[in-house]
Order: structure tokens, then sequence, then C-alpha cells
């Protein structure tokens, strides 16, 4: 099924790479116009000056979302080339992970403010224009660490089940508005940040078989399966879900003990 999106626009957050350029992609093909937002698009122009040279359903504009003016910038200029905000797909975050009486004050505000705080400013943005609309998806790109504790990567599920938090609460607090509002938890997902990290072991393809083999389906996620899932919640198909959490691990977090 084509055309899926169309008629629709959606913003997606950290789209230069991994799973954020997998949404965008995809997004376009199902005839969305796509906005999409990420600090590696043309470092240091204005909005403005990122939006030319794109195609016609798709505008690129350099912006850090952790910044309330540069979102309120974007969103602006979204809404001049569009005349619209259908969905919200915030998928940018970075990975803060420390023993945590070892962790600094600014790692703790720099985790806070990616991986928590920019979701919520990125919906305040979005969210007066969807209300008036009278309709709006907003998806939150969670984490399986906001389900499970993995030693070692604190402060990042704090953040994670916060973000879960805060999906419900909005999704709650604005449904009888036309607001739905869910959230999509990967496991390990094949972004170039995980291949980085592969990279990066003494014997990279022993990692990765290793890591494959917890997983019950003995492989690892793609970008693009968590671009499905995304699809699925920002379309009309999922009308009726709000406020929910999907997993997308392979089932790994539903093991008892390895």
């Amino acid at each position: 099924m084509t055309g899926r999106l169309s008629g629709k626009t959606a913003i997606v957050t950290g789209s230069a790479r991994g799973i954020g350029a997998a949404v965008a992609t995809l997004f376009a093909e199902q005839g969305a116009s796509v906005v999409g937002l990420d600090r590696l698009y043309a470092a240091g122009q204005s909005a403005e000056a990122s939006a030319t040279n794109t195609a016609d359903n798709l505008l690129r504009i350099a912006a850090d979302v952790t910044q309330p003016d540069e979102v309120a910038t974007a969103v602006a200029t979204a809404l001049q080339r569009f005349g619209r905000i259908d969905v919200l797909i915030n998928n940018a975050g970075a990975n803060v992970f420390d023993e945590p009486l070892q962790l600094s004050d600014f790692d703790w505000e720099r985790c806070m403010n990616i991986d928590l705080k920019a979701s919520w400013t990125m919906a305040r943005a979005v969210l007066p224009t969807m209300l008036s609309q009278g309709a709006g998806s907003i998806v939150n790109i969670a984490s399986v660490h906001g389900h499970k504790i993995i030693p070692g990567c604190f402060p990042y599920p704090v953040a994670k089940h916060a973000l879960i938090g805060l999906t419900r609460a909005l999704g709650i607090e604005y449904a009888a508005r036309g607001i739905r509002v869910n959230s999509i938890s990967p496991g390990m997902i094949l972004t170039p940040q995980v291949e980085a990290w592969f990279a990066a072991q003494s014997d990279p393809d022993a990692e990765r078989r290793r890591q494959a083999e917890l997983l019950p389906c003995k492989r690892i996620g793609s970008p693009q399966e968590v671009a499905y899932t995304a699809l699925f919640l920002a379309g009309d198909e999922a009308r009726f879900i709000n406020a929910a959490d999907i997993l997308i691990d392979g089932g790994r977090s539903q093991l008892y003990h390895e």
C-alpha cells in the first residue's frame, strides 16, 4: 500500500541518519511532506538557508531541538512551507552512560535535555497547530531502557522512563481533542552508532554474533523496521491507539534470564 500519509505533513527530529533518516525517507515515499530537523544539516546556517535546494516534499532544517528558539523557528518555517503539521516524530537522542556517582552535572543535564526535554519542547511547539486542526499524531522514540535497567547505563534509562511517562500523560490530556501520543521502544538496532560500537570492539564480527544470539529471533533489528512502526502510528490506521508504547526488540525484553 502506498500513499498512506498523503496530504499530511510530518516533522522528524534527528533525521540525518539512523532511525530518523529511515523514518523521513519512508514517510516521504508514503506521500507525506517531511520536515527533517538535525544539527548535522548545514551547521551554522539559519533554518531558512538550510531549507533551500530540497525536494518538493522534503525540507531539511539545521536545528538543535534542545533550544526552544531554534525549535520555534523551525516549526514556523515548516508551517510557512506546508501550511499544517499532522505528525511529529521525536527521534533525536543521545546515549549518556556512566556510573551514577561519577556522572557530572553537565552530563546529567545533557541527557535530560536531549532525551526528554527536547521531546516536550517539540510537542509544545506543534500542539497549538494540531489542536486547531483537531487532529495530530506524536510518536516519541523511547527505548527498551525505558522498560528494563541495564547496569552501567545511568542516567539514560531515567530519561527514557520519563519519556514514556510524557507519552502517556500527553496522550490522555489531549485525547478528546483529536491528538494521539504514542511511543516506540527499540532494542538493539543497526544504526550508524551501533555499527561504530561494533567496529570499536576487539573482534567486531564475534561481538555482532554474540549480540544477535541474545535475541530470540537471532538477528539485530534495522532502522526500517522501526520506521514502519512509526508509519503505522502516524497514520489513520492507528486512530484508536493512544498513550501506548510498542517494544521493537525481537522479544529480548521478555526473557526472564539468559
